[in-house]
């Protein structure tokens, strides 16, 4: 049964997108992460750049509507999985070393 609850489509699918996204943005993750420990207090102002950066490839991929079906079906996967095992799997966290 892959009918979807209004939970699901609202908060849980989005969240899978969120962390997906964050995953796939890591580069510019690091990039404004970096940029506002440099920069202290002024972040706002001294990080403008990497912060829309980090905004266009994350939105890039929230309004993508292949992504969102790719992440939907990582979450009925799961829901399948838990749902014959009983057992809640944690997403893994892909941690990249550049």
């Amino acid at each position: 049964n892959s009918k979807l609850r209004h939970v699901e489509k609202d908060v849980l699918i989005p969240q899978i997108m969120r962390d997906r996204a964050k995953e796939l943005c890591s580069d510019k993750v690091q990039a404004f992460t970096r940029c506002c420990q440099e920069t202290g207090f002024l972040m706002v102002v001294k990080c403008r750049q990497e912060n829309t950066a980090l905004k266009d490839c994350l939105v890039g991929y929230y309004s993508d509507p292949s992504f969102y079906e790719e992440c939907k079906a990582e979450y009925l996967k799961q829901r399948e999985e838990y749902r014959a095992t009983g057992i809640k799997k944690k997403r893994q966290k892909v941690t990249s070393n550049v």
